[in-house]
């Protein structure tokens, strides 16, 4: 059996899980492979694939040029850069692993406080020599908005409420008796946006958010707020908040995920001064390496033995 691990950045894989006993060849890319065709090329002969969240996109195309690919592995418990269904139609079974949704959180705030306290430019000037040159803004008794109130978006708003902010949400089907289970105050769409000084995305990416923060949305929020997306990029509009951003109609952006990954070395947001900006890294913590990795072996231990395993849903 020949096993690709694709996009292990850190080059970490086989160090967060046992993987001897399958006695695979095992290949570890370490870079991202953009290429179509150069990936087809590089997964010749592989049974099983290996991939890390949704850094590499699985499309209907792709999927029927991989001929020798029977088992595809996605870390987490949905991917959607997978075709699912095209899989299906080829004969090759998807499954997912465990994931643990609290590192993320903790992202959230770490992005959040960056920003509110301006550590991108006082952490490399205190390296340079430099003394104190920002002011920075607390956090107690400002509005934090959630858009989306699920495991992330509470885990966030109950750390929100220990440093005294008001917090308050909406998603399409938030009531206000879900909220009130967190603490939070439902509101509606449009109120969230122009209430919020921080507004933190924790939404699925799905037909129904994908593009969920336009133009529109921006444009309602305060000019000294700040948007923070950990969850996808595409369910905020990069031309609507490069605009906003260069205009500087809010007060800034933290972002942890991006419309196209890797960030394009020349991608403008990797210029503005207001917008503060980390590679992903969100789930990237040694906990859920070990639980994605550990249950990728397993995964591909039940399949290779005809047993069942954790097989990702079309619904």
């Amino acid at each position: 059996m020949k096993i690709a691990i694709l996009d292990d950045y850190q080059n970490v894989a086989l160090d967060f899980a046992d993987w001897k006993p399958l006695g695979a060849e095992i290949e570890v890319f370490t870079s991202h492979i953009a290429d179509p065709d150069d990936l087809v090329a590089r997964l010749a002969g592989a049974e099983v694939v290996v991939a890390m969240r949704e850094r590499t996109r699985f499309p209907a195309d792709l999927l029927a040029r991989l001929t020798d690919l029977k088992l595809l592995v996605s870390t987490g418990q949905r991917n959607a850069a997978i075709d699912l269904k095209a899989a299906e139609e080829h004969g090759i079974l998807v499954c997912g692993t465990g994931y643990l949704s609290h590192p993320t959180a903790e992202h959230t705030w770490a992005l959040i406080l960056g920003a509110m306290r301006h550590l991108d430019v006082e952490l490399p000037a205190m390296r340079a020599g430099g003394w104190q040159s920002t002011v920075g803004i607390p956090l107690h008794g400002r509005t934090l908005g959630l858009l989306g109130l699920g495991r992330l978006g509470s885990r966030v708003a109950k750390v929100g409420q220990a440093f005294g902010m008001d917090t308050i949400a909406w998603s399409q089907n938030l009531t206000a008796e879900r909220a009130a289970e967190h603490g939070v105050t439902a509101v509606g769409k449009e109120e969230l946006f122009e209430r919020s000084d921080i507004l933190s995305v924790h939404l699925v990416l799905s037909r129904r958010t994908r593009g969920l923060v336009g133009a529109a949305e921006l444009a309602l929020m305060k000019p000294d707020a700040l948007l923070v997306n950990t969850s996808r990029g595409p369910i905020v509009d990069e031309d609507a908040l490069l605009d906003v951003l260069r205009r500087k109609a809010i007060g800034g952006a933290a972002l942890d995920v991006f419309e196209v990954e890797p960030l394009p070395e020349a991608h403008p947001l990797r210029a503005l001064g207001n917008a503060l900006l980390t590679p992903h890294l969100g789930y990237v913590t040694k906990d859920v390496y070990e639980v994605f990795f550990r249950d990728a072996v397993e995964d591909i231990a039940a399949y290779r033995a005809g047993e069942p395993v954790r097989v990702m849903s079309l619904s």
